[in-house]
């Protein structure tokens, strides 16, 4: 029994649908009969668009039109006679319509009865491609008709149609193309043909599946970008990605379509299994990449680990650091200047671009950095030694005043005053031309150089020394939440660790105070 609402919304769709009575009937799941919806629309237009308030579906007088046996005896016929519902209603002449039947067979669904349709040959075997192959050439090159085919190999008339069709076979077009007066012969010649095609279309498809799900493998196992060619792997890769799909594909496909032989699958896969010889040097080496402010290239760490004791080669190193993903990280930020214009005159440039030094404080640089932080700005005014790149001294402050450079200059004299006169060279900013910085120098017997106006090459040995001090200390570090203090005493202890503990290739893999102190020159 259906409501007035939904009667009505029937009705009002199937106008609106332009009277598609199945098309309506397929929407809205309802009436189960398009007699039954033409009803409705007859009342609608007799009521002037309107229905009845209590109505009753017509199949209400079905159970008590036909009795129990007529209704089992049509749901029997219509499983014992292949499930056609046409055949059942012309072979009994009842009920009516297909509708009703469809009715009774979902009622007694529960009784026993399946609405689904199955072949005659109850059967749940499993058949091979070897098989459905046999069936199929025997479908196509019968003499009788397709049903006895069926049931010679035990499935549907149906499942035969649907095999041939998978393995993209036409009849229709086949059978115009193929002459009426051909020989049984030709024509089974002409099927093996076909069906040869089709096992190297398998063939192909197989490959192109395992194709890309290597490169799939790769990218995921290995982290390797898009676009690299699974076969310039090395042995160890390409071993990775075999015992991860071994399980899908053949081993010997996978070997051939990467094109490694067996031996040396095995062999890499025997190393891979085999316990890390090198799992204590791999922890030392992040202990000592980390404490250097990761700014140890694999000569640096090498000569670390042989300082420690740990006797190792350079490129067991080296390849360490590749498994390991540990990159040292570069980065180039706009160098801040202090030129103000020309304050007092320049002086000219003693040390003509020769930063080396036999002895210590003979030649001294210096330069002014900056470092951007959230919370506000830092500078830095070193004074770096020539001999050996050491910090002679610093100041850190928030501003880039006099003051800055003064007391920086304070520091350094209080060190070298009386023992040396030193040259210092400086850019042409306006700290280095303020009366106070002219008259230290003076005062203490130093010897002014300046760079000429935009050229930093000139000063080169302290730019360097800028740029090592932010790729190793500031860029990729996280200071949001670092205040300018902590900053201050965080930048000041890496400059102890410059001098102290950071090693340098030039002083064979000796940090500056321990070179010092190994040519006898003590601090």
């Amino acid at each position: 029994m259906f409501s007035y609402k939904d009667r009505l919304k029937a009705v009002e769709f199937y106008i609106k649908s332009g009277y598609r009575l199945r098309y309506t009937l397929r929407c809205l799941g309802y009436p189960s009969s398009r007699v039954t919806l033409k009803q409705w629309h007859q009342e609608y237009i007799k009521n002037n668009q309107s229905l009845h308030t209590e109505y009753k579906t017509e199949n209400r007088h079905h159970s008590k039109k036909y009795s129990k046996e007529q209704i089992n005896s049509a749901l029997k016929y219509y499983f014992s006679h292949g499930r056609n519902k046409a055949v059942t209603l012309k072979a009994l002449g009842y009920p009516r319509s297909s509708d009703t039947l469809r009715q009774w067979l979902s009622a007694y669904t529960q009784e026993g009865y399946s609405t689904h349709r199955t072949s005659s040959v109850k059967s749940k075997k499993r058949y091979n491609q070897q098989e459905r192959t046999a069936a199929v050439k025997a479908l196509l090159t019968r003499v009788g008709s397709a049903e006895k085919v069926a049931e010679q190999h035990k499935v549907k008339r149906a499942t035969l149609y649907k095999w041939a069709s998978q393995i993209n076979v036409s009849f229709k077009s086949m059978k115009k193309k193929i002459p009426k007066d051909i020989s049984l012969n030709e024509l089974q010649n002409k099927y093996q043909e076909l069906f040869k095609e089709y096992e190297q279309l398998q063939k192909d498809v197989y490959r192109l599946q395992m194709e890309k799900d290597i490169l799939e493998k790769t990218g995921e196992i290995l982290k390797k970008e898009e676009g690299i060619n699974p076969q310039n792997l090395s042995n160890r890769d390409k071993t990775l990605v075999i015992d991860a799909l071994k399980n899908q594909y053949s081993q010997q496909d996978l070997l051939s379509l990467l094109k490694l032989s067996k031996s040396s699958f095995y062999y890499q896969l025997t190393a891979l299994y085999k316990p890390d010889k090198y799992a204590a040097v791999r922890e030392t080496i992040k202990t000592i990449f980390n404490h250097s402010y990761q700014s140890y290239g694999y000569r640096r760490i090498h000569a670390a680990l042989k300082n420690s004791g740990t006797v190792i080669s350079e490129k067991v190193v080296r390849k360490i650091m590749c498994q390991e993903n540990i990159k040292v990280k570069i980065k180039r930020t706009k160098k801040y200047s202090s030129y103000q214009g020309e304050i007092s005159p320049a002086v000219d440039n003693v040390i003509q671009r020769d930063f080396h030094s036999c002895k210590p404080y003979q030649k001294l640089l210096t330069d002014i950095t900056e470092f951007a932080l959230p919370e506000g700005k830092v500078y830095l005014s070193p004074l770096i030694d020539c001999f050996d790149g050491m910090v002679t001294s610093w100041t850190i402050g928030c501003s880039p005043n006099a003051e800055l450079v003064n007391s920086m200059l304070d520091n350094a004299i209080d060190k070298i005053a009386g023992k040396v006169k030193p040259v210092i060279h400086s850019d042409r900013g306006c700290h280095y031309r303020w009366p106070g910085w002219i008259k230290r120098m003076e005062d203490n017997g130093f010897i002014r150089s300046m760079s000429k106006k935009g050229c930093s090459p000139d000063n080169s040995a302290c730019e360097g020394f800028f740029g090592r001090l932010k790729n190793e200390f500031f860029y990729d570090k996280d200071w949001t939440k670092t205040g300018i203090k902590d900053f201050i005493l965080s930048l000041d202890k890496y400059l102890h660790w410059y001098n102290e503990c950071r090693i340098k290739a030039s002083l064979g893999y000796k940090s500056p105070m321990q070179y010092r102190q190994s040519l006898g020159i003590m601090e």
